[in-house]
């Protein structure tokens, strides 16, 4: 081994002997105490898992994997031969049936203690000797690092509650710190000898060792990572879709985590589309110089539903559209019978075709003319509040509105709740129709979405928005605080299928049973999601599954809260 030393401007080249080097690379001193070693000023403890939870699960071990302080892990595995141990468990079965009839005969009762285990072992014999499964020895090993011993054991009591809420339990290797350090050490030796049996199944669940992070440098920060304090940063169009559906609890931070989402996708040059019935991103649009166009009864700006940007004579688009205009219009009648929706769908036709040449927009008034032309006056006269009544602002207009900024927020809070509805679906329609004729990287993000499972009608057209959406480069994004009924709609459940981003913030008893069944999630991620902070909760993207805690920094967050305290006291 060479070493360079500069003296001056002159360089030396020094030859060290084996013992020298052996000097040079060893540490300056160890000492051993009973349950820790001191290694050049820095104290290491070494643990052992003794006891493991009764039931192994996929991800048993992430508690351990994901500790968030200065550990190492080593974890020993050595396939048993089967033949071997074969007699070694038949004689513990036996043992087991003896104290059962023992306990019976003597009329006390057998408790889970010797029935569980029993059970167990019938059951992994007969499965070794199918060759359904096989033996392992397991054995896993913590060496804990800290500046000081008061550090050492506030880790130590730190990863004892971690592991002892997943049914793991761990001991100090007293009197053998040394020979823990050694185990841990990647040399492949068990000097510990702290085994447990396994069978192949419940050792698989153990690998790979992958932490749960979610980060990818393309894409925008969503939050912190519960688990381990990392980045989670998602590009959601690398996605199968980029469709994302947010399921909260009123009050736990839903519309404050997409707000977030929006600025930063703005940022990245992506246009948004907001459907706001509440009013809560008005704040935001105008910090960013975005477009806010308030639909009510009295506002200037309008959405003529009768409005087809592209021309007539692509039958394609125009027998779409005027399916559309068939649903909408049922939605404005109420309940139809299969014959009004037969003459609903002819009319619209005819009043396209006989303003073809006009070269203008149809509106609700020429379709309302169509309806008694053709006779039908009790149709039109249940259409007449939308032409010349109360509500003829709304829908009886031209459009004049248009999609020409990185932020256009519709604001629907001033119409009564009886139309809401039917505005966010003229809104996602009219947003559909420029998506397609000009596709480019785009969001439409829908806020209480749950409104738009009210009736088929609207259920079954953004159930298929959803769907088609990634083939025009659009992500659809929907939030909605009632996840019950939303997922008890067979279109709500299309909409969640169909989303490869899932957010899913604070739950409650009645409905964490069916997101769970839903999500496919565990007993301990229902169990974050029941008591989870606002703000917090779990992100799934495809397979991958993270608590996050979703930050805003100090320039962002006066523009994004809704909380009263803040907003009327500022």
């Amino acid at each position: 081994m060479k070493l360079l030393k500069n003296k001056g401007e002159e360089t030396h080249i020094v030859c060290l002997g084996q013992q020298d080097q052996l000097n040079f690379i060893s540490y300056a001193g160890l000492e051993e105490q009973t349950d820790y070693l001191v290694i050049d000023g820095q104290y290491f403890r070494t643990l052992y898992v003794s006891g493991y939870p009764y039931v192994a699960h996929c991800g048993w071990l992430d508690s351990l994997i994901n500790f968030n302080r200065n550990i190492d892990i080593a974890f020993h595995l050595e396939d048993v031969d089967s033949t071997a141990a074969l007699p070694k468990l038949q004689r513990k079965i036996t043992e087991l049936e003896s104290t059962k009839r023992g306990m019976i005969k003597a009329g006390r009762i057998v408790g889970s203690d010797i029935t569980d285990p029993l059970e167990s072992a019938i059951d992994l014999r007969d499965k070794i000797q199918r060759g359904q499964e096989k033996l392992f020895q397991m054995s896993i090993y913590i060496c804990l690092q800290s500046d000081s011993i008061v550090g050492l054991n506030k880790v130590t009591k730190l990863l004892e509650t971690a592991l002892g809420s997943r049914l793991f339990f761990i001991k100090v290797a007293r009197y053998r710190q040394l020979e823990g350090l050694q185990s841990v050490l990647a040399r492949g030796e068990d000097i510990l000898r702290q085994k447990r049996n396994l069978d192949s199944s419940s050792a698989a669940l153990g690998f790979p060792f992958i932490s749960s992070e979610l980060v990818q440098e393309d894409g925008i920060l969503y939050g912190v990572n519960k688990n381990n304090s990392s980045l989670v940063m998602l590009d959601r169009f690398s996605l199968n879709n980029a469709n994302s559906i947010t399921f909260a609890q009123s009050g736990s931070g839903k519309s404050y985590a997409s707000k977030i989402e929006i600025l930063r996708h703005l940022m990245l040059g992506t246009d948004v589309i907001v459907i706001d019935p509440e009013r809560e991103y008005q704040k935001l649009t105008e910090s960013v110089n975005g477009s806010l166009i308030e639909l009510s009864a009295t506002s200037k700006q309008h959405i003529n539903p009768f409005d087809l940007s592209s021309t007539t004579s692509d039958r394609t688009k125009l027998t779409e559209h005027i399916q559309y205009l068939t649903e909408i219009i049922s939605l404005m009648l109420g309940e139809i019978s299969a014959r009004e929706a037969a003459v609903i769908d002819k009319t619209i036709l005819i009043t396209f075709n006989k303003n073809a040449k006009k070269k203008l927009q149809v509106t609700m008034q020429d379709f309302y003319e169509s309806l008694i032309e053709e006779g039908e006056l009790k149709l039109a006269e249940r259409l007449e509040k939308y032409v010349s009544g109360s509500l003829e602002q709304v829908f009886n207009r031209t459009t004049d509105i248009s999609l020409n900024n990185r932020l256009v927020v519709f604001d629907i809070k001033d119409l009564p709740d009886s139309i809401r509805q039917i505005m966010m679906i003229m809104i996602a329609n009219y947003v559909w129709s420029k998506v397609k004729d000009e596709p480019k990287k785009r969001l439409l993000v829908i806020d209480e979405g749950w409104l738009l499972l009210e009736h088929e009608q609207s259920a079954r057209f953004i159930s298929s928005l959803v769907r088609r959406a990634r083939k025009y480069y659009l992500g659809v994004s929907i939030i909605s605080q009632q996840a019950n009924d939303f997922l008890n709609s067979e279109y709500g459940k299309a909409i969640a299928s169909q989303s490869a981003l899932r957010i899913l913030m604070r739950q409650d008893s009645t409905t964490i049973s069916k997101v769970a069944e839903e999500f496919k999630l565990s007993e301990y991620e229902q169990s974050y999601l029941l008591s989870s902070d606002r703000g917090d909760g779990l992100i799934i993207a495809d397979l991958n599954h993270v608590a996050l805690s979703v930050v805003a920094s100090e320039t962002e967050h006066p523009l994004i809260t809704t909380d009263p305290k803040e907003v009327f006291e500022a």
